[in-house]
């Protein structure tokens, strides 16, 4: 079986063959909005989904370049997780920083409002018939050698720290980790039940459809060149007056005017496998469809699919020159034999598997690698993202975030220490080019140089300062 280029994502290819959704008509004439949002992937949506929920009154229009789910919503790893790119730690210096309340406190209300999410999630999906294959079977982080196996019981010590306990994550043992996923080389590993495994264009097709039942508008194949002051500028001339605009674009934020320096795309790529048969599924384990990755540094991403294949991903593609994102960027023939490599490895029964799917998508990373949702009423805009690939969970969160920020409304969620965060913005080129690509490179040879040596690597930990850490 050949592997499919011709597609955007596995996902997508699996829309389209169950139905693609009505097209939506593009922008024609300047209209009026009382909330206009810019992205129609899961920011965006989740945001209009509980704007619409709150006050069923409101004018929502959403603009979309594409069509919905087309960006990072419909090519992810499929995790709906608690994931929060900067460690708890940085959170909570980061939140002590100039605010009242302890910052050890705000980041555990931070953390805790993730792993509610996942739940909220599931909640939504069941209420609105979404049928994107939502499995809350958590998620194992394998250790494979002993430099990871230290990390794996650091990473629980510092969970524990901050008091979270065994209901949240644990320490697993090498026979416990291998019983839910047959990798090879499995010396322990931890376990979070804060995730769910899904079919993320499925979810995003089925928000999108969701919205519109509640009176929102979406406008697709409508390209933003600007915001400002509560007017939406498009590519064919339409302008959209609104009270307040929400930017929900995240990776491609760069190409709108203004923001050519907000967030870095960086790229992450994925196959899948034909689908696998029960014999092969005996061995590999993943029977809850828990998600599964390691404590490499060079981030990868697994699950098993609702049809019965591994879809996985792992970041190693380069960031390009002046935050290009085009279509040639999705596959990289190197990257995509390193990541059937890596596949292969941790499961040699799949030596001779074939790979039906290869695809790729830009995602939003900001200068300190933290996340943010936050509304400025001076300006009138909105905004949520820099997920840095963590976005399918914390997008949820943040729509609801948003649609609390925008209607006025003080809650525990507004009060959670990435609201109104501000990242520094990033350095313009040449420097980001090289400050990007030398991170990739400097976290794969961290990797290369833990396995050589068995000791923990100096240079990770060192650059790691720069990142979440």
């Amino acid at each position: 079986m050949s592997t499919v280029d011709g597609g955007l994502s596995l996902w997508l290819d699996q829309v389209a063959a169950a139905g693609s959704a009505p097209s939506r008509p593009a922008l024609a004439a300047d209209t009026d909005a009382d909330i206009a949002i810019v992205g129609a992937g899961y920011t965006g949506l989740w945001t209009a989904y509980y704007l619409a929920k709150a006050d069923p009154s409101l004018r929502i229009v959403v603009l979309e370049r594409e069509f919905a789910g087309f960006g990072a919503s419909g090519r992810n790893g499929g995790w709906c997780s608690s994931l929060f790119p900067a460690s708890l730690a940085k959170v909570a210096k980061v939140s002590a920083v100039g605010k009242a309340g302890g910052g050890r406190e705000r980041a555990i209300a931070l953390q805790r409002a993730l792993n509610d999410t996942v739940d909220e999630v599931g909640r939504v999906v069941a209420d609105e018939g979404i049928d994107c294959g939502f499995a809350k079977g958590g998620t194992v982080v394998l250790a494979r050698t002993p430099v990871q196996l230290a990390r794996a019981k650091a990473s629980v010590e510092e969970e524990r720290s901050y008091g979270f306990g065994e209901e949240d994550v644990r320490l697993l043992s090498a026979a416990e980790a291998s019983a839910m996923v047959g990798a090879s080389n499995v010396l322990g590993g931890t376990f979070t039940p804060h995730c769910a495994a899904i079919q993320p264009a499925m979810l995003a097709r089925g928000l999108a459809e969701a919205v519109e039942r509640l009176g929102v508008t979406i406008h697709e194949g409508t390209a933003v060149t600007a915001i400002r002051d509560g007017v939406v500028q498009t590519a064919g001339g339409a302008r959209v007056r609104a009270g307040k605009v929400v930017r929900a674009t995240e990776g491609y934020t760069p190409s709108i005017a203004g923001f050519q320096r907000d967030l870095a795309p960086v790229y992450s790529l994925m196959v899948a496998t034909e689908p696998l048969p029960e014999a092969v599924w005996e061995q590999i384990g993943l029977a809850e469809r828990q998600t599964f990755s390691d404590f490499r540094h060079l981030i990868i991403y697994g699950q098993r699919t609702a049809d019965g294949r591994l879809a996985f991903g792992g970041r190693g593609a380069p960031y390009h020159f002046g935050s290009r994102i085009e279509p040639g960027f999705d596959r990289d023939d190197r990257v995509h034999a390193e990541i059937r490599h890596t596949l292969r490895e941790l499961f040699p029964v799949l030596k001779d598997t074939a790979f039906t799917h290869r695809w790729g998508g830009a995602l939003g990373v900001p200068r300190d690698w933290f996340a943010s949702v936050g509304y400025d009423p001076d300006r009138r805009l909105g905004w949520a993202g820099g997920y840095v690939g963590d976005g399918v969970g914390a997008a949820n969160l943040a729509g609801r975030t948003l649609a609390d920020l925008l209607t006025g409304r003080g809650t525990e969620r507004t009060r959670l220490p990435w609201v109104n965060h501000r990242s520094p913005r990033w350095e313009p080129e040449p420097l980001r080019w090289l400050g990007a690509n030398v991170g990739l490179r400097t976290m794969s040879a961290a990797d290369a140089e833990e396995e050589r040596t068995g000791k923990s690597s100096v240079r990770a930990k060192v650059f790691g300062r720069f990142l979440g850490h």
